[in-house]
Protein backbone atom coordinates (compact mmCIF):
# COMPACT_ATOMS: atom_id res chain seq x y z
CA UNK A 1 0.00 0.00 0.00
CA UNK A 2 1.24 3.13 -1.00
CA UNK A 3 -0.82 6.32 0.11
CA UNK A 4 0.43 9.79 -1.11
CA UNK A 5 -0.73 13.57 -1.22
CA UNK A 6 2.83 15.88 -2.38
CA UNK A 7 5.76 15.36 0.22
CA UNK A 8 3.26 13.31 2.35
CA UNK A 9 3.59 9.38 2.03
CA UNK A 10 1.94 6.81 4.02
CA UNK A 11 3.69 3.11 3.02
CA UNK A 12 3.83 -0.23 4.95
CA UNK A 13 6.82 -0.92 6.93
CA UNK A 14 9.64 -2.84 6.16
CA UNK A 15 12.03 -4.69 7.90
CA UNK A 16 14.59 -1.58 7.33
CA UNK A 17 11.97 0.74 9.80
CA UNK A 18 12.89 -1.64 12.68
CA UNK A 19 15.84 0.62 14.02
CA UNK A 20 12.95 3.75 14.23
CA UNK A 21 9.97 1.51 15.02
CA UNK A 22 12.19 0.26 18.03
CA UNK A 23 13.23 4.01 19.15
CA UNK A 24 9.85 5.36 18.88
CA UNK A 25 8.37 2.11 20.85
CA UNK A 26 10.41 2.20 23.92
CA UNK A 27 10.59 5.98 24.03
CA UNK A 28 8.08 6.42 27.27
CA UNK A 29 7.10 10.19 26.01
CA UNK A 30 5.71 8.55 22.54
CA UNK A 31 4.18 5.89 23.99
CA UNK A 32 2.88 7.54 27.33
CA UNK A 33 -0.79 7.73 25.72
CA UNK A 34 -1.03 4.14 24.73
CA UNK A 35 -0.15 3.67 28.71
CA UNK A 36 3.54 3.08 28.18
CA UNK A 37 5.13 5.61 30.09
CA UNK A 38 8.51 3.64 29.97
CA UNK A 39 7.97 2.54 26.64
CA UNK A 40 7.50 -1.04 25.27
CA UNK A 41 10.91 -2.05 26.42
CA UNK A 42 11.15 -3.95 22.77
CA UNK A 43 14.34 -5.78 21.20
CA UNK A 44 15.24 -4.81 17.89
CA UNK A 45 14.85 -8.87 17.07
CA UNK A 46 10.94 -8.64 18.54
CA UNK A 47 10.42 -5.58 16.20
CA UNK A 48 11.55 -7.41 13.12
CA UNK A 49 9.24 -10.27 14.32
CA UNK A 50 6.98 -8.00 15.00
CA UNK A 51 7.21 -5.98 11.50
CA UNK A 52 6.94 -9.91 9.50
CA UNK A 53 4.33 -11.45 11.23
CA UNK A 54 1.54 -8.93 11.75
CA UNK A 55 -2.08 -9.67 10.38
CA UNK A 56 -3.17 -5.88 10.00
CA UNK A 57 -0.78 -3.21 7.81
CA UNK A 58 1.65 -1.18 10.29
CA UNK A 59 2.27 1.79 8.15
CA UNK A 60 5.25 4.18 8.11
CA UNK A 61 4.29 8.11 7.91
CA UNK A 62 6.42 9.89 6.18
CA UNK A 63 7.02 14.04 5.36
CA UNK A 64 9.90 14.90 2.66
CA UNK A 65 11.49 11.60 3.02
CA UNK A 66 11.99 11.53 6.51
CA UNK A 67 9.60 8.80 8.81
CA UNK A 68 7.56 11.09 10.98
CA UNK A 69 5.40 8.35 12.50
CA UNK A 70 3.19 4.96 12.26
CA UNK A 71 -0.46 4.17 11.53
CA UNK A 72 -2.19 0.90 11.66
CA UNK A 73 -5.63 -0.67 10.69
CA UNK A 74 -7.46 -3.48 10.99
CA UNK A 75 -11.17 -4.84 10.55
CA UNK A 76 -12.95 -5.61 13.23
CA UNK A 77 -16.37 -6.50 12.35
CA UNK A 78 -17.87 -6.45 8.44
CA UNK A 79 -17.02 -3.08 6.66
CA UNK A 80 -15.58 -1.63 10.02
CA UNK A 81 -11.56 -0.54 10.22
CA UNK A 82 -10.39 0.34 13.50
CA UNK A 83 -7.72 2.71 12.83
CA UNK A 84 -4.92 4.11 15.27
CA UNK A 85 -2.32 7.26 14.62
CA UNK A 86 1.22 8.26 15.87
CA UNK A 87 3.35 11.40 15.02
CA UNK A 88 6.28 10.27 16.90
CA UNK A 89 8.44 12.60 15.66
CA UNK A 90 7.70 15.98 17.60
CA UNK A 91 9.02 18.43 15.51
CA UNK A 92 6.39 17.11 12.99
CA UNK A 93 3.31 17.28 15.61
CA UNK A 94 1.26 20.43 15.79
CA UNK A 95 2.00 21.76 12.03
CA UNK A 96 -1.19 19.76 9.88
CA UNK A 97 0.61 16.66 8.99
CA UNK A 98 -1.84 14.39 11.06
CA UNK A 99 -4.84 15.83 9.53
CA UNK A 100 -3.67 14.93 5.72
CA UNK A 101 -2.54 11.53 6.90
CA UNK A 102 -5.71 10.60 8.46
CA UNK A 103 -8.09 12.21 5.33
CA UNK A 104 -5.59 9.98 2.76
CA UNK A 105 -6.44 7.11 5.30
CA UNK A 106 -10.17 7.70 5.63
CA UNK A 107 -10.53 7.98 1.67
CA UNK A 108 -8.58 5.05 1.15
CA UNK A 109 -10.32 3.29 3.31
CA UNK A 110 -13.68 4.62 2.33
CA UNK A 111 -13.61 4.78 -1.16
CA UNK A 112 -11.29 2.04 -1.83
CA UNK A 113 -11.25 -0.92 0.85
CA UNK A 114 -15.28 -0.12 0.87
CA UNK A 115 -15.66 0.30 4.73
CA UNK A 116 -18.81 1.89 6.34
CA UNK A 117 -17.62 3.30 9.44
CA UNK A 118 -13.99 3.56 11.14
CA UNK A 119 -14.02 3.19 14.40
CA UNK A 120 -10.64 4.64 17.24
CA UNK A 121 -10.54 5.47 20.54
CA UNK A 122 -8.46 7.58 22.79
CA UNK A 123 -7.27 8.31 26.36
CA UNK A 124 -10.25 10.61 27.97
CA UNK A 125 -7.24 13.11 29.33
CA UNK A 126 -5.71 13.55 25.57
CA UNK A 127 -7.99 16.76 24.76
CA UNK A 128 -6.28 17.53 22.31
CA UNK A 129 -7.01 13.96 20.59
CA UNK A 130 -10.40 14.26 21.07
CA UNK A 131 -10.97 18.17 19.25
CA UNK A 132 -8.73 16.41 16.55
CA UNK A 133 -10.90 13.75 15.31
CA UNK A 134 -13.55 15.75 16.28
CA UNK A 135 -12.52 18.35 13.76
CA UNK A 136 -12.58 15.65 11.04
CA UNK A 137 -15.99 14.43 11.97
CA UNK A 138 -15.64 11.29 14.37
CA UNK A 139 -18.41 11.16 16.58
CA UNK A 140 -17.88 10.07 19.70
CA UNK A 141 -20.02 7.25 20.43
CA UNK A 142 -19.14 6.00 24.12
CA UNK A 143 -16.77 6.74 27.38
CA UNK A 144 -15.56 4.29 29.31
CA UNK A 145 -14.19 4.89 32.61
CA UNK A 146 -11.50 3.29 34.11
CA UNK A 147 -11.50 0.94 31.81
CA UNK A 148 -7.92 -0.02 31.62
CA UNK A 149 -4.42 -0.04 33.16
CA UNK A 150 -1.46 1.43 32.11
CA UNK A 151 1.82 -0.04 32.80
CA UNK A 152 2.41 1.93 36.12
CA UNK A 153 -1.20 0.63 37.25
CA UNK A 154 -2.76 3.61 36.94
CA UNK A 155 -6.53 3.52 35.92
CA UNK A 156 -6.96 4.81 32.68
CA UNK A 157 -10.53 6.24 30.84
CA UNK A 158 -11.13 5.68 27.03
CA UNK A 159 -13.33 7.57 24.87
CA UNK A 160 -14.52 5.73 21.85
CA UNK A 161 -15.19 7.06 18.19
CA UNK A 162 -16.88 6.23 14.95
CA UNK A 163 -16.99 8.16 11.91
CA UNK A 164 -19.41 6.73 9.30
CA UNK A 165 -18.81 6.54 5.07
CA UNK A 166 -21.92 8.42 4.60
CA UNK A 167 -21.45 11.14 7.28
CA UNK A 168 -17.74 11.19 5.69
CA UNK A 169 -18.77 12.38 2.06
CA UNK A 170 -21.24 14.74 3.55
CA UNK A 171 -18.10 16.26 5.41
CA UNK A 172 -16.39 16.60 1.60
CA UNK A 173 -18.89 18.65 -0.33
CA UNK A 174 -18.24 21.65 2.66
Amino acid sequence: MLLSHGNIVIREATLEDADILLSWWNDGAVMAHAGFPNGLGLTKTQVLKGIENRSSPLLILVVNDTPVGEMSYRAVGEKTAEIGIKICNSSFQNRGYGVTFLRLMMAHLFNELGCAKIVLDTNLKNKRAQHFYENLGFVKTSVAINSWQDQLGELQSSVNYELTKTAYHSNQKD
